[in-house]
């Protein structure tokens, strides 16, 4: 039997508290690539690339490989990725 990621069990229960109350076609909308989606957070967010490291528990250089495109984000911090999207305050409480 499969054991389960605690974490990514954790990150996909948040994220559907916080997109429960989306539309179904928001939560349906497929998006471009990892890579694209990562984009658009830090876009979005507006964060310093260490506060955005520090929030997600990575290094800089770990940021830098995924602006790089030279390595994917596992699918937890794609979920974290997104639930920070969602809420930018809930990065500012992980950064404290």
């Amino acid at each position: 039997m499969e054991e389960k990621d605690p974490t990514f069990e954790l990150l996909s229960s948040l994220e559907q508290i916080v997109f429960k109350d989306a539309s179904p076609m928001t939560a349906l909308t497929p998006k471009t690539s990892v890579f694209a989606e990562f984009e658009e957070l830090r876009k979005g967010t507006g964060l310093q690339m260490a506060d955005l490291a520090k929030a997600m528990g990575v290094s800089v250089s770990t940021l830098q490989e995924w602006e790089s495109r030279r390595v994917k984000p596992s699918a937890t911090e794609l979920n974290l990725m997104r639930l920070i999207q969602a809420d930018p305050q809930i990065c500012k409480r992980l950064i404290s």
